[in-house]
């Protein structure tokens, strides 16, 4: 049984707090949920701004790396890049590692429009996986 469940992306500052935000919302108090990167980066202000359109906020959240955390104290880790794939097979056992390809939307070119629905389309796409990987949840994701 899946009691605590880690989101690892490059730089914890897009896909993995996202991710996390989105399933924390739909466990509650059901699992234990964070999210992590290979390396330490700053929060993107458009993460905010999406969860916001959905009631959904990141908190107080401040980004951290797979090094300064226990992540083989997760049952489920779910890498969202290759580098974290190959970054948390150094610490967490294969059995116990998924990969969800999602891709970055920050690499996205144009005005603010453009980037927010990379942003939006990420957020969608996470969501979805959410309620694939988790049904028992609720339908708040």
């Amino acid at each position: 049984m899946i009691k605590s469940v880690l989101f690892v992306c490059n730089m914890n500052s897009v896909r993995s707090p996202m991710a996390a935000a989105i399933l924390k919302s739909a466990a509650e108090d059901a699992l234990r949920v964070d999210s992590a990167g290979v390396y330490e980066g700053g929060l993107d202000p458009f993460v905010e701004s999406v969860l916001g359109e959905i009631g959904m906020s990141l908190g107080d959240y401040e980004p951290k790396a797979v090094e300064d955390i226990k992540a083989d104290s997760f049952d489920l880790v779910i890498a969202l890049t290759p580098e974290a794939a190959a970054e948390l097979r150094r610490h967490v056992p294969r059995e116990r590692i998924e990969f969800w390809p999602i891709e970055n939307p920050s690499d996205v070119r144009g005005g603010r429009d453009a980037l927010l629905d990379a942003y939006r389309a990420v957020r969608d796409e996470l969501r979805g996986r959410i309620r694939v990987r988790f049904p028992g949840l609720s339908n708040r994701p």
